[in-house]
C-alpha cells in the first residue's frame, strides 16, 4: 500500500509539468499587457517599459517557463500577484477553505439524494417512482449551473426571502449555493448507483440470499449495496474534483470569496501568477481526491486490497 501511494505520488510530477506547460502558455500568447494592466491606460511609456523589464515579461517563453519552473521547484515560490503584490501562495490559501467548503457541500448534497434515489430506483425499477426519479435526474445533469443559480436566486431570496442572495458566512448562506452546485453531481450519482444496483442485486448470490429466506432490507445494504459501491465511489470522487474546479459560476453568482471567483478576476486583469497557481493548486488537489478515493476502494472491497499487498 505504501510503495503504491509512493508511485502515485511521483506521477504527479509528469502531470503538475504538463499542466504547468499548458497554462503557462496558454497565458503567455493571450492578448494583453500585464504592466499596461498594472499601471493604468494613462502611464506613461518609459513606466510601463521599465515594469516589463523588472517582470522579464520581455524574455522569450523558454526563459519565462524555466524561471517559473526553477522558482517553483527550488524556492517554492509561485510567484506574486500582479495586481496586489501578495504572493500567490496566500491570495489562494485565503480563498481555497470557501471553494473547499462549497465542494464539499455540494458533494454531501449528490451523496445523501443520490445514493438513495439510487438504491430504491433500482429496486423499484420501472416504478412510478424510478421514471420520476430518472426524469429528475436528466433534467438536473441538463440545467446550466448559471440558470440554476439564477432562478433559485431569484425564487427563494428575491420572491420567497428564505435565503439570503450572496455570501457565505452563515449556514444560511450556503444553502443555495450548494444546491445549485449539487444539483448535476446529484443526478450522474443517482443514475450511476441505479445501475450498479441492477446490475449487483441480478447476481447469483443475491437470489441465494433471498432464497435462504435473508430480509430484503439485510441483503440489499449489506451484500448488494457494498458490492456496488465501487463506480459509485469513482463518480463522487470525480465529481468532487471537478466541483473544487468548476464551482467558478457559482462563486461567481452567489459572490462567494473563493478560488474560482479569484481566477475569474485574475484572467480579466491578466494577472498571470494567480491563474497559474490557482490552476495548480486545483490540479494538485484533484489529483489527491483520485489518490484518496483509489485507498478508499481497499476498505470497500478486500479483494483490492489484496493486490495492493
Amino acid at each position: 500500500m505504501h510503495r503504491y501511494i509512493f508511485r502515485r505520488l511521483l506521477l504527479l510530477i509528469p502531470v503538475m509539468m504538463g499542466v504547468t506547460f499548458i497554462i503557462f502558455t496558454m497565458m503567455y500568447f493571450t492578448p494583453g499587457d500585464p504592466a499596461r494592466i498594472m499601471l493604468g491606460e494613462t502611464a506613461p511609456e518609459a513606466d510601463v517599459i521599465r515594469l516589463r523589464e523588472e517582470l522579464g515579461l520581455d524574455d522569450p517563453f523558454l526563459i519565462q517557463f524555466g524561471r517559473y519552473v526553477k522558482n517553483a521547484v527550488i524556492h517554492q515560490d509561485i510567484g506574486r500577484s500582479y495586481t496586489s503584490n501578495r504572493p500567490v501562495v496566500g491570495e489562494i490559501t485565503t480563498r481555497f477553505p470557501a471553494t473547499l467548503k462549497l465542494a464539499a457541500l455540494g458533494v454531501l448534497v449528490s451523496v445523501a439524494i443520490g445514493i438513495p434515489t439510487g438504491i430504491i430506483s433500482a429496486t423499484k425499477q420501472y416504478s412510478i417512482f424510478d421514471n420520476v426519479a430518472m426524469v429528475l435526474a436528466l433534467i438536473g445533469v441538463s440545467m446550466p449551473n448559471f440558470w440554476q443559480g439564477l432562478m433559485t436566486m431569484l425564487v427563494f431570496s428575491v420572491y420567497l426571502g428564505w435565503f439570503p442572495s450572496s455570501g457565505f458566512s452563515t449556514p444560511m448562506h450556503w444553502v443555495l449555493p450548494a444546491v445549485t452546485i449539487g444539483t448535476a453531481s446529484c443526478a450522474i450519482v443517482t443514475r450511476m448507483t441505479r445501475s450498479s444496483m441492477l446490475e449487483v442485486i441480478r447476481q447469483d448470490y443475491i437470489r441465494t440470499a433471498r432464497a435462504k429466506g435473508q430480509v430484503e432490507s439485510k441483503i440489499i445494504n449489506q451484500h448488494a449495496l457494498k458490492n456496488a459501491l465501487i463506480p459509485v465511489i469513482t463518480v463522487v470522487g470525480l465529481q468532487f474534483g471537478y466541483l473544487l474546479g468548476g464551482a467558478i459560476l457559482t462563486e461567481t453568482i452567489f459572490a462567494i470569496p473563493g478560488v474560482g471567483r479569484l481566477m475569474v478576476e485574475a484572467v480579466l486583469r491578466r494577472d498571470l501568477p494567480i491563474v497559474m497557481g490557482g490552476v495548480l493548486f486545483i490540479a494538485v488537489t484533484f489529483s489527491i481526491v483520485n489518490l484518496c478515493v483509489d485507498i478508499l476502494y481497499a476498505f470497500v472491497d478486500p479483494r483490492i486490497k489484496s493486490q495492493y499487498k
